[in-house]
């Protein structure tokens, strides 16, 4: 029986979904398009009836964990200094760096979308910049600072600290990494006082 459009569009959407989850949690080169397939509990055969090659899935399945990324932030934008500070605190968090699977993609995928199509490095560059952008306004800066520099800083060490995290094979270097990280954060972002202070003693 042929599928209506709306179950193709569905099943397209469940390989995406299982394939942004893999390729954060195993590596895009590591992980086969049978393997997913199979995740999804159809047959390598039928992968071609919905992509023309890995490659566009890889676009659309890093597309999409970015996208996901990218409103996290900007919701968090949206409800003020504090959320602000809450959402990227738990960028480095214990939690956060042990559900790799779930997480930031810039993190886990990041020396592989070195070599990754124009078409998916637009796409991680278009999502890196929304990000930082979402945090600018709240960042602290010194006299003159641009503060999408400032930001840019403050991201690009939290990813750093989350990739390093996981690579150190010890757990009380890869808690302080986490917890030095999370210190930072409150004390870039323009809190109040008082509520600076909560801040880093939740760090």
């Amino acid at each position: 029986m042929k599928k209506s459009k709306a179950e193709t569009a569905q099943t397209r959407k469940r390989i995406v979904d299982v394939a942004s989850q893999a390729f954060r949690g195993h590596g895009i080169d590591a992980t086969g398009v049978a393997e997913i397939m199979s995740e999804v509990g159809l047959t390598h055969g039928g992968f071609y009836r919905h992509f023309e090659s890995k490659e566009q899935l890889v676009f659309e399945a890093i597309a999409k964990s970015l996208d996901d990324l990218v409103v996290a932030s900007q919701d968090a934008a949206e409800q003020g200094v504090e959320a602000i500070v809450k959402h990227f605190q738990n960028y480095v968090s214990p939690a956060y760096r042990d559900d790799i699977e779930h997480g930031c993609p810039l993190a886990a995928n990041g020396s592989e979308l070195v070599r990754a199509d124009d078409a998916t490095r637009r796409s991680a560059t278009e999502a890196f910049q929304k990000i930082f952008g979402s945090l600018a306004p709240y960042i602290r800066r010194q006299k003159g600072e641009d503060g999408n520099d400032a930001a840019m800083n403050v991201l690009t060490n939290m990813i750093g600290a989350l990739t390093m995290s996981r690579v150190v094979d010890d757990p009380e270097l890869s808690e302080r990494i986490l917890r030095v990280t999370r210190d930072r954060i409150a004390k870039m972002v323009n809190l109040p006082a008082s509520k600076a202070s909560a801040a880093a003693a939740m760090a």
